[in-house]
Formats: structure tokens, sequence, C-alpha cells
């Protein structure tokens, strides 16, 4: 849109053409390269595309046409060539196709349009325009009230973004919100001070939580759209000297699923990680910190399994992406679903494979491995610094050493980072203009990855509570490529640099 001019076209030869054909419908059969005319969306909200099934847009030889899918047409046509002052020929389109170049429009309307930050807005207007138990759409900003619009655009921007999470901080004169873009935070703009609360009760209240309880912190959730895309949020606040701070976490419902190939493991690492996870029964973790791409990869695993004749059951907090012919259940510590609780009745299900989201305590830690042993598939994560480390902490657990070796299969540790950008490489006098990464450099992320496989020699340290180090080592003497190592190749290969292998894998090095 941002290359579209406005289109009168009233005096052209094509608008007297126009004239003459707009009694019936013009239907071409392929769809051309057509942009959304300017005047229209200006001039007409989303819920009257939506509601019409109808656009009109302009195409390269400067054709402007209503396109549409749905019936009476001609109406519609009539009623919108009177408010642009221009006739309009008809133009029957795909439906999906149509239904794209409507929320592409408008999303780009709604990203370009500034945020309207006014000192007066009252929590009467706010509240009026929210419906908590409703799913809004983030397009649909036209009639609502101007902190609604604020928040609306802020939470666009980071769906834009491809943000992981939204974080609102106050401070003494303002309210910085920043975004974890690729997994590193950068300050995006500030909020007046004076509208603070109001920005916050709005969150609140679509998160339905309590507006009136600012001195403890809250959980809500919610969901919203972005035309046809579906985004889960996860809210928390918490409240410090200047007002209450909250953090979004943005889950996209329609995000595609990545395939094990797709990931950014070698082929020699996605060979033997392959074998891991078509073996019949036992144990196989994956582990990193937070947001380092853990379940990503277990649901890659999942879907290279034939489900059709073994039965998948998932534990989640929460359920990111849903997997077809697989039962998934959502954790609820509030209601006494834990992953602890919930194996227990997962295992009355008659399960061959078990998804548990993470292992955090001595008791799920315990199902877990009693699981594998008696004959199911067990994909868990943990949150441990590398492989090596994973065995160690499954004995900190409580667990016996003569289960964990009985039981594991595998540990694969991994970190996510930052791929070069494609459009400037990353050279600092082009990065400063590059729209593309938005100066940084990097765009979109890849995983590095370290496989640890249990062979005879390795049960026989875990048996004698060997210490980490020593179980790496003869890990390594086995073929197991290090993190590091495995981050060296990318930077070879000019997929991602030096600074970056360095900045996720800090601390496997100490």
């Amino acid at each position: 849109m941002s290359s579209q001019a406005k289109h009168t076209g009233a005096n052209s030869s094509e608008g007297k053409q126009q004239v003459a054909l707009t009694a019936s419908d013009c239907e071409i059969e392929s769809n051309q390269d057509w942009q959304p005319l300017v005047d229209f969306v200006e001039r007409f909200p989303i819920e009257y595309c939506r509601r019409h099934q109808a656009i009109a847009a302009v195409n390269s030889k400067n054709q402007v046409r209503l396109l549409y899918s749905g019936e009476q047409v001609s109406l519609i046509a009539d009623n919108v060539g009177r408010i642009l002052r221009q006739p309009l020929l008809r133009q029957a389109v795909d439906a999906d196709f149509l239904r794209q170049l409507i929320n592409n429009a408008y999303e780009a309307k709604a990203s370009e349009s500034p945020s309207r930050s006014t000192d007066a807005v009252s929590l009467d207007e706010l509240f009026d325009n929210s419906n908590a138990a409703s799913r809004d759409d983030l397009l649909e900003t036209d009639t609502q009230g101007p902190v609604v619009q604020l928040v609306n655009s802020l939470l666009l921007d980071a769906i834009q973004q491809r943000a992981s999470d939204v974080h609102l901080q106050p401070f003494e004169n303002s309210m910085v919100v920043r975004m974890r873009i690729d997994g590193v935070l950068t300050e995006v703009r500030e909020i007046p001070k004076s509208i603070q609360d109001e920005v916050v009760s709005r969150l609140k209240v679509a998160g339905q939580m309590n507006i009136a309880e600012k001195r403890l912190p809250q959980d809500g959730r919610a969901t919203v759209c972005v035309g046809d895309r579906v985004i889960d949020l996860r809210l928390a606040s918490m409240p410090t000297s200047y007002g209450e701070r909250v953090v979004v976490r943005l889950l996209d419902k329609s995000a595609r699923l990545y395939s094990l190939a797709e990931i950014g493991m070698d082929a020699a690492t996605l060979g033997r990680f392959n074998d891991v996870i078509h073996a019949e029964h036992g144990l196989v973790l994956v582990t990193g910190p937070t947001g380092s791409g853990k379940s990503t990869t277990l649901y890659g695993a999942l879907t290279q399994l034939d489900t059709s004749t073994r039965n998948a059951v998932t534990l989640e907090d929460p359920i990111e992406y849903q997997l077809d012919g697989i039962s998934q259940t959502q954790i609820n510590t509030k209601k006494g679903m834990t992953f602890a609780s919930g194996l227990r009745s997962v295992l009355r299900q008659d399960p061959d494979i078990i998804m548990l989201g993470e292992i955090r305590d001595e008791e799920t830690a315990v199902m877990a491995v009693q699981s594998a042993l008696t004959g199911h598939l067990v994909f868990s994560t943990l949150h441990t610094n590398d492989a090596a480390s994973a065995v160690t902490r499954m004995l900190d657990l409580g667990i016996e050493p003569y289960l964990v070796s009985s039981s594991l299969l595998a540990v694969l540790a991994q970190r996510l980072v930052r791929r070069v950008c494609t459009e400037c490489r990353g050279v600092a006098e082009l990065a400063v203009h590059c729209r593309n990464c938005r100066g940084t450099g990097y765009r979109g992320r890849e995983g590095i990855y370290e496989l640890l496989v249990l062979d005879d020699s390795i049960r026989d340290l875990i048996q004698q509570r060997a210490h980490a180090s020593q179980i790496r080592e003869a890990a390594i003497a086995r073929g197991m490529k290090l993190l590091r190592e495995s981050g060296a190749e990318k930077v070879q290969s000019g997929i991602t640099t030096l600074e970056e292998i360095e900045r996720v894998t800090m601390r496997t090095a100490l």
C-alpha cells in the first residue's frame, strides 16, 4: 500500500469505459496483481468488506475494479462508486484471495496509522469499548476509544514484528514499551504517564483480571485475531514503585509447524535424533533455557511419528500448536491439573507416546521414568545448560542412577541464534537503514544443537554417579558435537555471527 497513489480516474479513458460497463460484471479468470484502493480503505471499515465480501482495488495497469465473492454486488458497486465519486466495474475473484487481500489492506492501514496518545481518556470510555468475553480483531479499530486503539496498535506492531513478548514497564515520568524480537528485548516507544493506568486497565480487562487489585501480581489470558490469524495472549501484572508492570506473551495459533529438517540440525545430528525418536520406548529429553525452541523441536519430533497406529497424548503449558491426530491437554495448576497428576490420568488412556511439557519436580520425574520403563515413548524438557547436565539433574531430582541409565535414550541440548539479515548482511552502514531487520543486522532465528545418545559406557558412568564433565568427555569421545561447535559451523556458513554464538552459549563455557 505504501507505493500506491490515491486513484481517482474519473476523467481517464478507463473511467469512461467503466460508465458503459457498470451494469454487467467483468469477470477475469485469474487474479491479477491487485492492490487495495487507498481511497476505499480510508473511507470504508473492514467490517463493511467482510460483510459484503468486496473491496475496491487497482492493478498494475491502473484499472480500478470492485473485487467481490458475495452476492448483491450491483447495489454495493453503486454505493461504493457514489462515495468514491467514480463508477466501478465489478470482477468476481476467489473468496480466499479476497479475504487475504482485505486482511492485508487493513493490517497495513493499522500499522501505518499513528497511535493516538491523548491525555484525556476516561475509564468509562475504556470500558464501553471493551468486551473481554469476545475475540477482538486488532484490525477493527475505527469505532474504538483512544486507549483501545493504542493497545491494539501495540499488539498489532508486536505481531507484525514477530515479537514473542511485550513488556510495559512504568518509570517515574513515562511507561516504556519493549518487545522481545528474535530473543532480544528492544525498546519501541514510550507511553505518557498520564494514561499509564488506563493502558494497564485495558490489558487487565482483556485478560479478565481484577482491575481494582493493584497490590498483588495477577495472571490473565486473552485471544485476539489479525484477520485470519488467531493470537493467544498470556498476561502477567506485577506492582512496582512506579505503578503496575505488565508483560504480554504472544502465541500465534496460526503459525505453522516446523519439521526437524527445517529447524537447523546438521545432517549427522538429524539422522541420529531420528533414530532415537523412532524407538519403541524410553525417555528423550530436550534441554535449554526458556525461549530456546524446545517445544518446537518436540512438536517436530511428534510429526515424524506414525500416530495413526500409535496413541499419542500430550500434557502442555501452554498448548502452542494444534497437532493432527494427537490428543493435547492443557495444564491448569490452579485447578489441580499439574504435570504429575495429568500424567497419572494419561497413563489410564492407553498411550504409546507421551509428550510431557516439562519435568519440574521429583514426582513428575519419577512418573516420566516409570512410564518410559513400562513400554511408553516419553518426550519432555528440562532447564539445563547442556546435555550432560540433564543427566545429573535427573539424579538431583531423586531418581536412582540405575533408573536413569535404564530409561534415558538421549538428551538434546539446544539454543536459538539470530540469523544474519539477508537484505543488509549485517553490514553496519546498510543495517542502519534496513527495514527488514530494523537496523539490528539480524532477522529470524535458527537452532544449534548438542545431542548426547546414551551407550553402555555412558550408562556405566551414570551408575557410578559420575560428574557431568565426565559424561560430557565420554560423549565427545564418541562423536558428540558441542553447542559451540555447532554454532561455529553456522558462522563459517555465513548464517550467523561469532557474537551471537558467544551470547547464547556463554554459560555453557563457564
